[in-house]
Formats: C-alpha cells, sequence, structure tokens
C-alpha cells in the first residue's frame, strides 16, 4: 500500500477449500504448551518430564495457558507380544499411565508422537499397520494431543499416500473414545492447508525450524529453516486457518535464540499469526527475562483471540514490516519489525491510509475513527491514531501494540 507512510532511517553505528469437521472446541484457539525436540531431542526421560511440567507451574507458564506437555520421538520402546507399543523402560520405568496421570494431576494435558511409517524419524516404532492399536493404547494412557510425523514412509509415496496416511489415524484416534488433537506433520510438502482441516487441528506449513533469526541449514536431503524464513513461508496462508484449524508454522525456539530481540520478534510474529504456542526451551532453567516474554498475557491475548484470524502483513519495505490482526471486539493488534542487522527507526502516519483485510471484509479508516494505544511489552498507553506512530528498533526486535476504537 503505497499511501501508507513508513519510514526508515538505519543507524550507521550499530479462503477455505473445504469445511473443517474436527470439534473446533478442541483447539478453538492455536495449542500452547512444551515440546521436548527442540533442546533435548532424544535425550529424554520421566524425570525430565516431570521436572519440566513441574517448571512449567513454577514459573506461571502453565497458569499463562501453556497446558499441553508434549513428548516428542525417542520415548518408545518395542511393541509387546500382541503387538502394543511399549515406552523405553530405561527411559520411561514407571510407565506411559503413571506419567499421564502425574500431568494430569498438576492441571497438564499429555502430548504423544509418533509417525506414520514403520519407524520414526529417529528410527523408534512407528505406528504403520498399528494405528487402531496405537491410538487404544494412547487413550489407555490418557493422552490427550498426538504430533503425527512423516518419516520412512517411502518417498514415491509422498502424494499418493500422505492424505490416507493422516485420515487413517484420525478415524483411529475416533474409534479410541478419547478426544486427542492431531497434529499434522508432514512440513508442508503436500499442501496440507487445503486437505489437512478435515483431518486434523494444525498442521506444520514449513520445513523444521532452528534457532537462527534468517538462515537456511542444510542436512543432506533436508533442511531447517531460521525464523523469518518461516514466517515468510506461512504469511501466505493465513486463508487456511481459523478455530480448530491452525497453520503450525513449528514449535517456538523462544528461549533458544540470539538475543532477547530475536525472542521478542519471534513470540510477537507466532502470536500475529495466530501459530500454536508450543514451546521447545529448556524450563527449569528459563531467564526470568525469556519467562516474562512467554507469559505476557497482553500478546498471548493475540494468538489467543477468539477471533481466530490470521495477521497480515500489511507493508513491507525490506528492512521493516508492518503486521495487522483483526481482534474479536473490533481492536486490532499492529507490529512493527525490523529484520536489519543495525537499529531501525519506524512509523506510522495513521491518517495517510486505512488498514484494510479484504479477507475478512474489514476496512479501518483512521481519519474516520480514532483508536487507543497500548504498547503490549510494557501494558502502557501510548497515545492514539490522531498523531503518527515513530519508534526506534533494536536490530530484529519488534513493537507491538493492540489499537482499541474510541468512541
Amino acid at each position: 500500500m503505497s499511501a501508507l507512510l513508513v519510514w526508515l532511517s538505519v543507524s550507521s553505528g550499530a479462503a477455505m477449500a473445504g469445511q473443517p469437521n474436527a470439534a473446533p472446541a478442541l483447539a478453538a484457539t492455536p495449542p500452547m504448551g512444551w515440546n521436548s525436540w527442540n533442546h533435548y531431542g532424544c535425550q529424554i526421560d520421566e524425570e525430565l518430564i516431570r521436572r519440566t511440567a513441574d517448571a512449567l507451574a513454577a514459573k506461571g507458564l502453565r497458569d499463562a495457558g501453556y497446558v499441553y506437555v508434549n513428548i516428542d520421538d525417542c520415548w518408545q520402546g518395542e511393541r509387546d507380544a500382541n503387538g502394543n507399543i511399549q515406552p523405553d523402560p530405561k527411559r520411561f520405568p514407571s510407565g506411559m499411565k503413571a506419567l499421564g496421570d502425574y500431568l494430569h494431576a498438576r492441571g497438564f494435558k499429555f502430548g504423544i508422537y509418533s509417525d506414520t511409517g514403520e519407524k520414526t524419524c529417529a528410527g523408534r516404532p512407528g505406528s504403520q499397520g498399528h494405528e487402531f492399536q496405537d491410538a487404544a493404547q494412547y487413550a489407555r494412557w490418557g493422552v490427550d494431543y498426538v504430533k503425527y510425523d512423516w518419516c520412512n514412509t517411502g518417498k514415491d509415496e509422498w502424494q499418493r499416500n500422505s492424505r490416507e496416511g493422516y485420515r487413517t489415524m484420525q478415524r483411529a484416534i475416533a474409534a479410541s473414545g478419547r478426544a486427542m488433537i492431531l497434529s499434522i506433520c508432514e512440513w508442508g510438502e503436500t499442501k496440507p492447508w487445503l486437505w489437512a482441516a478435515k483431518v486434523g487441528q494444525l498442521w506444520r506449513t514449513t520445513g523444521d525450524i532452528t534457532n537462527c533469526w534468517d538462515c537456511v541449514l542444510g542436512h543432506g536431503d533436508w533442511h531447517s529453516n531460521g525464523i523469518m524464513r518461516i514466517v515468510d513461508i506461512n504469511e501466505p496462508l493465513r486463508a487456511y486457518a481459523g478455530p480448530g484449524h491452525w497453520n503450525d508454522p513449528d514449535m517456538m525456539e523462544v528461549g533458544n535464540m540470539a538475543t532477547l530481540a530475536e525472542d521478542r520478534s519471534h513470540f510477537a510474529l507466532w502470536a500475529m499469526m495466530a501459530a500454536p504456542l508450543i514451546m521447545g526451551t529448556h524450563v527449569d532453567t528459563m531467564k526470568p527475562e525469556v519467562a516474562a516474554i512467554l507469559t505476557n498475557r497482553r500478546v498471548i491475548a493475540v494468538d489467543q483471540d477468539a477471533r481466530g484470524v490470521q495477521g497480515l502483513r500489511w507493508f513491507d519495505n525490506g528492512a521493516t514490516q508492518v503486521w495487522a490482526k483483526p481482534l474479536a471486539g473490533g481492536d486490532w493488534a499492529v507490529a512493527l519489525v525490523n529484520r536489519s542487522d543495525r537499529p531501525a527507526k519506524t512509523g506510522i502516519d495513521w491518517a495517510s491510509t486505512p488498514l484494510e483485510d479484504t479477507l475478512n471484509g474489514l476496512f479501518v479508516d483512521f481519519a474516520e475513527q480514532t483508536y487507543g494505544l497500548t504498547d503490549l511489552w510494557t501494558g502502557k498507553s501510548t497515545g492514539t491514531t490522531e498523531t503518527p506512530l515513530s519508534v526506534t528498533l533494536a536490530p530484529h526486535d519488534t513493537a507491538i501494540y493492540r489499537l482499541s476504537p474510541r468512541r
């Protein structure tokens, strides 16, 4: 939008394809929680999961909404004589039912991981050929969330069988008699946003995340993406997200990034994109300043807004961007992002252009309607849209505001 006045000075010094049939109530807002993979990989056991749950409660993260405690790959042992999957007896000697009970008793929900292939990505037993048996086992254990991966399925079967692989697990979960979120993790390869709303509650839109700002890391026949690369892939898919069916740009690296500015931007952008907020950092040793970002109720409210709209990139000049997200009750969230490696002064002259969300038929003329601004990092009122907004952002930092109409 050329009429939008956004300025930059860099310092030299430093539409849906079918309606979802999954009950929106199961994920009416994007799921929030913690997953073991990003920080621990395969180095997991029941003591770590219990300790993390206790830390989530002690640091206020559970009460802020992070209720899913999800065990990723490497929990599996072998199948018993009847083919029932069992946990690794050395890592989880008390069993998964006991661990699920521990989590539920402390106000959490229990998440687990499996794979559509014969083996998981880490080479543990997958669910192929055992989908109904595994879902029934998960129900006995009290599982509430299933992350379902797509390794070891045979590359020639990608286009032909990916949907059916996930539909089989969907049917298995339904047959188990227990409501469980199904998190589809095929990395966006078969455009799941076009079909997965009828199968699960969230679907990965990209390859794996990694804790860098804007990079691509090669791993042989696959690669992982930095934060801004993932944002660029996920942003155009906003038409497919909504209550009960969410675009998933992967688990968060907040707490694992190089700077607090990057942690803030990462968190703000995931909230603006109505993304699932699944942490992937160490919780028991989490720094207070990281916990303050993750427990910011004002930013969480943007992500968890009942309207369920993924935000749009309102303006992009390369170095800085302006994002906007319509909220319930007529409010908006607006975020200004400095993608560059140097401090940047940026801002918005509200009166010079309207804000339009054509996807949702929304239009705001700031010359006709005044909005009050609240800085969501501090909670402080920062004026109104009657005067231009000007901010100076550190490298890779983000300012985020809530706009509320003045009547």
